[in-house]
């Protein structure tokens, strides 16, 4: 599938970094390093607008070696850019660990995942057919 992008970050453009990753890594592109302390969120700009065909839907998630290593995480992950939304796509970045962390120009700060998805049609009911799990929800099944 071929999708435009505008690229305004003076970075490479978003891509996978092995021949099996789903997710393109996305860049800070900042004009000054941004620190987050603990517990403090930021709007991170990644220089990158794309124009997704109807029908696909675009997931911004966090990169899991920042997520171990440093406790940085997306806030809203998994967040959703529409087919429809052609601005700038922003990261939302909280520091979920007990240091400082420091985001630079260029890093590698979440991943971008592109995906077909369906609309459903709701069909207005009185009940829900039976299964075995019925209503049972959270934790249901127990921990073993």
């Amino acid at each position: 599938m071929k999708v435009k992008i505008v690229n305004q970050s003076g970075h490479p453009l978003p891509i996978y970094e092995t021949i099996a990753s789903a997710g393109l890594d996305l860049r800070a592109s900042i004009e000054e390093e941004i620190l987050l302390k603990p517990l403090e969120r930021a709007l991170i700009s990644t220089g990158i607008f794309i124009e997704l065909p109807i029908g696909f839907e675009a997931q911004v998630r966090p990169r899991s070696g920042l997520a171990l290593k440093k406790g940085i995480t997306v806030l809203n992950a998994p967040g959703t850019i529409d087919a429809d939304y052609h601005g700038e796509i922003k990261i939302i970045l909280v520091n979920l660990s007990k240091d400082d962390f420091l985001v630079k120009n260029g890093e590698r700060i979440a991943q971008m995942i592109v995906s077909p998805y369906e609309k459903v049609e709701w069909i207005d009911v009185q009940e829900l057919e039976h299964t075995d799990r019925g209503t049972g929800g959270f934790g249901h099944t127990g921990t073993k």
